[in-house]
């Protein structure tokens, strides 16, 4: 997984007065439910678009003041209108503790399904995972070379060593459905 750093100040005032005040100098307010104690403290704005505005899930080097510590990010509010960022929650790790994350799924190969007139279909484009955040891959490569027409991958198909899937065991990732071209093509071989 990549490493994002990143740079707080801790934060004295709360209260919606206080957000709108800070997200009117470009500050987003955030908190980091840890370990120990939780923080809260804010960001500016243009720190976070490396973070935000990416596929890729990082873990993020937090300094805050003094402290240091390692986070992933549990959730993030955005206007419905501007699509500002006016809130993120991290979640302290270490690597001892599990956490669960939603990484992104990359699918690679050309579907045998595919070269016979289907069409490949991705229904999942992340998958939640529960591991150590050292050995969680920045995303899940699925090959899909042997996946036949009306065949598909479910999430007990997908395995990665280290971690365990958190998603409905026989919920679709990806499949090859028929098309009417497919179908005309198979009825024609009878």
């Amino acid at each position: 997984m990549k490493t994002f750093e990143l740079t707080g100040t801790p934060r004295s005032e709360y209260g919606k007065k206080a957000a709108k005040a800070l997200r009117k100098q470009d500050m987003v307010p955030c908190n980091l439910y840890g370990l120990g104690q939780n923080t809260t403290f804010t960001v500016a704005e243009a720190d976070l678009r490396k973070l935000i505005y990416t596929p890729d899930t990082m873990v993020v080097a937090l300094t805050i003041g003094e402290t240091k510590s390692m986070a992933v990010v549990k959730e993030m509010q955005f206007h419905p209108i501007s699509e500002r960022c006016l809130h993120i929650d991290f979640l302290e790790v270490n690597e001892q503790k599990p956490v669960i994350v939603e990484i992104p799924i990359q699918l690679t190969g050309h579907a045998a399904g595919v070269k016979a007139g289907g069409k490949l279909s991705m229904d999942m484009r992340k998958l939640r995972v529960k591991g150590i955040y050292t050995q969680i891959p920045e995303r899940i490569v699925i090959d899909v070379t042997e996946l036949g027409l009306g065949k598909k991958i479910a999430v007990s198909d997908v395995h990665v060593d280290g971690l365990t899937m958190m998603n409905v065991k026989d919920a679709c990732v990806a499949q090859v459905k028929a098309t009417r071209a497919s179908a005309a093509a198979t009825e024609g071989e009878e």
